[in-house]
C-alpha cells in the first residue's frame, strides 16, 4: 500500500509498504480519506518536535472508513465513517485508572510514538473509534483538533459571565474559541497576525482582539475589563516568550492554561505567582 514516511527531518519517502492484514480482537481496519496537517507534524518535518523518533509515519488527525473489524468490535461496523482517537493508552496504569488516559503512563499517540495515518490503511482499536453518520471524512478529520480545544476550557474549568483572553488565532486557538464562548464567556483574542484577527472577528463574532507587545497588551486588557484583566488565559502559541507573558494577563486568582508547547523551561516571578494565587495547568 502507499505510505508516505518521514525518514528523517525535510526528508519524506512516498513508497509501499506491507498491508497491515487484518484485525485482532476490539480492533478495526480502516481506510485512510483524509489526514489533517497539524502543527506537530511541522515540527517533526524541522526536527523540533519532542517525544519523537525517526523514521515515522505521520499523521493523527484522521478521517477514516472501517473496511473489517476483528471479534468484539461492537458499535461498529464495515462502512462506517468516523473520527480517529489518536491516543493510545495502556488503560491499567495510575492515570488510566483515574480517567485521564491522555495522560497515560505507557501513551503512544498515532503519529508520534508510533505510526500514523499517512497510508492507506491503517488497523486501530475500536475503543479510539467515533462514528457519525452526518459528518464527512473532511469534517472527521477536524475532529482531534477540536478536541484540543474543548480539553483546554475544560482544563480552564470556564464559567459564564468570565472574560476569557486566548492568545494565538492559528488552528488550535481557534479550536479554543468557539468551546469558550459556548460556556458563556466574554471571548478576547491576542495575535500578532492582523488577518488572524480580522478571521476571528468576522467569523467568530470575537468582539474585541488585541495585537502589541506585552506593555501594550497589558493596557488594553485593563481598559477592556475595567481594570480587572481576564480570569482565565489559554495560550496556543508553543511561543516561550508568550507563555511567559500570560502571567502579567491574568487576573489574581485566575487560572493560566497552556494549550500549546515548546521544547523548553518557562520561567516566571515566583512572589508574584504566590500573592495572586495563580493556578497554572498544561493540557
Amino acid at each position: 500500500m502507499k505510505t508516505l514516511t518521514l525518514d528523517e527531518p525535510g526528508h519524506f519517502t512516498y513508497g509501499d509498504t506491507d498491508a497491515p492484514g487484518d484485525p485482532g480482537p476490539g480492533h478495526a481496519l480502516v481506510r485512510v480519506h483524509r489526514v489533517g496537517i497539524c502543527g506537530t507534524d511541522l515540527h517533526a518535518f524541522r526536527g523540533r518536535q519532542p517525544f519523537f523518533t525517526y523514521p515515522r509515519i505521520l499523521g493523527h488527525e484522521l478521517g477514516v472508513e472501517v473496511v473489517a473489524v476483528g471479534p468484539d468490535a461492537d458499535g461498529i461496523a464495515v462502512g462506517d465513517l468516523c473520527a480517529v482517537e489518536p491516543y493510545l493508552n495502556c488503560e491499567t496504569c495510575i492515570a488510566c485508572r483515574r480517567g485521564k488516559p491522555n495522560c497515560c503512563l505507557h501513551l503512544r499517540v498515532l503519529g508520534v510514538h508510533t505510526d500514523g495515518g499517512m497510508r492507506e490503511q491503517i488497523i486501530v482499536p475500536v475503543r479510539k473509534l467515533h462514528k457519525s453518520a452526518t459528518l464527512t471524512t473532511d469534517q472527521l478529520a477536524l475532529v482531534e483538533t477540536l478536541g484540543i480545544g474543548a480539553h483546554g476550557v475544560q482544563r480552564a474549568g470556564i464559567e459564564s459571565g468570565e472574560t476569557v483572553l486566548v492568545i494565538g488565532a492559528g488552528p488550535i486557538g481557534l479550536s479554543i474559541v468557539p468551546f469558550a464562548q459556548a460556556a458563556g464567556a466574554r471571548v478576547i483574542v491576542k495575535d500578532v497576525n492582523p488577518r488572524r484577527l480580522e478571521f476571528v472577528r468576522d467569523q467568530f463574532g470575537v468582539a474585541h482582539t488585541i495585537s502589541g507587545d506585552a506593555d501594550a497588551a497589558v493596557a488594553t486588557l485593563l481598559d477592556l475589563t475595567d481594570g480587572d484583566l481576564p480570569t482565565a488565559v489559554l495560550d496556543a502559541t508553543g511561543n516561550a516568550p508568550s507563555m511567559m507573558d500570560t502571567f502579567r494577563f491574568v487576573a489574581p486568582g485566575g487560572r493560566i492554561v497552556f494549550v500549546g508547547l515548546f521544547p523548553g523551561d518557562v520561567s516566571f516571578h515566583d512572589p508574584d505567582f504566590h500573592r495572586r494565587e495563580i493556578t497554572l495547568h498544561a493540557s
